[in-house]
């Protein structure tokens, strides 16, 4: 007989989450997670898919519609999602002295995207500790401006709702005190919350192995992973330029009205939070096309593997456009930064960046055909955003109906797990077939 085997770690991975949501769903539901009226099933599911997956598209205002103790649930789910529940359960493991098992590890590397299996125990309590401690420093200075405004319970947990949402890029905000679903428009001028949230995305968004590269050489940063020094400068060129693109796109419509400062700080947050954060500052309906289209662009990018975001990741870009100029140049190799790229990293890079193109179109042409009066635009934005898990959105999420939502939190689930992740936990063995047949001649391009 033969012997049956457990479930792979990209099939623990995926159902992980899966029972995340399940459980968030379940406790949305309760009488007491609503202020008034019933939430219905498919949008308390919805609203756990988009927490958990760190996205930030809401169906129901945070803070108007959800009571104390659902907005907690929220804020777990984002955190739980925002590390991942692995790295938690190990921390758990590590806190209670039990050991930790191959198998934990295998499924830890595949969770945080470890490069490899050693060091992964330690990397956990960098997580942590560093969790912590950032999530606690946004939170005090975010209680600076919002215990004045709202006095002192409601300031502190204010920062501290705001920090952990933005350290894991879920975007969830609960200011629909002051108005429903206006996230951050009000303190669209204010320095210290619009930098405090940008450092804590960024932060969030470089990714764990980042972290852990960066104190371990300090300044050095010629003994930099490659990695490291792509994320760093990918990071610091989709930042700087995309604050210069938003400004010049937005400077004659949305920052027309704006100081040269609060300009600056509005093309600022426009290039960082699309990349999976969810918050804005001004509003994404009102932007141009050219700022749609822009936004759209930053958020099918996302973050940085290994990290709190979404999207196909700056790696899996530079990777693409490396490879696409040592083609073009006829080269042998793809070289990034005197290094060579190997076939399988290129070969996965491809297939991340089909996948969720894929994904994306096709759930917009099904909300199209569900819905052919929403402008094609606002549906490409809205699928983009999901699937990247950025949840920005221009307001057409709240007016869909059964289908249109569905489709939306199975892409806020794969833009979570992966799609790439969640292809390969279907397929039984993770390794080719040897048969290699002859080759044949295709035009292409």
């Amino acid at each position: 007989m033969k012997k049956r085997k457990g479930l792979t770690q990209l099939q623990i991975i995926a159902l992980g989450f899966f029972l995340i949501i399940v459980t968030g769903t379940v406790l949305l539901l309760l009488p007491f997670s609503t202020k008034e009226g019933n939430t219905t099933l498919l949008d308390a599911a919805f609203t756990a898919v988009s927490a958990s997956c760190v996205t930030g598209l809401v169906v129901k205002d945070t803070y108007t519609h959800w009571t104390l103790f659902g907005q907690l649930v929220i804020l777990t789910l984002i955190q739980i999602g925002g590390l991942g529940f692995v790295s938690i359960g190990i921390a758990f493991s590590l806190a209670f002295r039990r050991k930790v098992s191959l198998k934990d590890r295998t499924i830890l590397q595949e969770s945080i995207s470890s490069l490899q299996l050693a060091g992964g125990v330690k990397l956990v309590k960098l997580i942590i500790k560093g969790t912590i401690l950032f999530e606690g420093l946004g939170a005090i200075l975010l209680s600076f401006r919002f215990v004045p405004e709202y006095g002192f319970f409601r300031g502190i947990y204010f920062a501290i709702f705001i920090s952990v949402s933005a350290f894991c890029n879920g975007g969830f905000d609960i200011f629909g005190y002051k108005e429903e679903y206006s996230s951050l428009v009000s303190y669209a001028g204010d320095g210290l919350v619009i930098l405090t949230v940008t450092a804590l995305i960024l932060i969030g968004g470089i990714g764990f192995i980042v972290w852990e590269d960066i104190l371990a050489h300090r300044n050095s940063c010629r003994r930099y992973l490659l990695h490291t020094k792509m994320v760093l400068i990918s990071t610091l060129v989709l930042v700087v330029g995309g604050t210069v693109a938003f400004w010049i796109i937005e400077k004659d419509n949305l920052l027309q009205n704006m100081n040269l400062w609060d300009s600056f700080l509005g093309a600022l947050f426009s290039a960082v939070t699309p990349r999976t954060a969810g918050f804005n500052s001004i509003d994404t309906g009102a932007l141009s096309a050219a700022g749609k289209m822009l936004t759209v662009i930053f958020m099918f990018v996302g973050g940085c593997p290994g990290s709190t975001a979404g999207g196909i990741k700056t790696t899996t870009l530079v990777v693409l456009l490396a490879y696409t100029i040592s083609s073009l140049k006829n080269e042998k190799d793809c070289n990034i930064l005197k290094r060579r790229i190997g076939s399988e990293t290129i070969k996965k890079a491809c297939t991340v960046l089909v996948l969720n193109l894929s994904l994306a179109l096709c759930g917009a042409v099904i909300i199209m055909t569900w819905h052919p009066l929403i402008p094609q635009s606002d549906v490409l934005f809205e699928v983009f955003s999901a699937i990247g898990t950025a949840g920005m959105s221009t307001g057409i999420t709240r007016s869909l109906d059964g289908v249109p939502k569905i489709i939306l939190m199975f892409l806020m689930y794969l833009g979570r797990v992966g799609s790439l992740t969640f292809a390969l936990s279907f397929v039984k063995s993770r390794v080719g077939s040897e048969i290699r047949y002859p080759e044949g001649k295709v035009n292409v391009g």
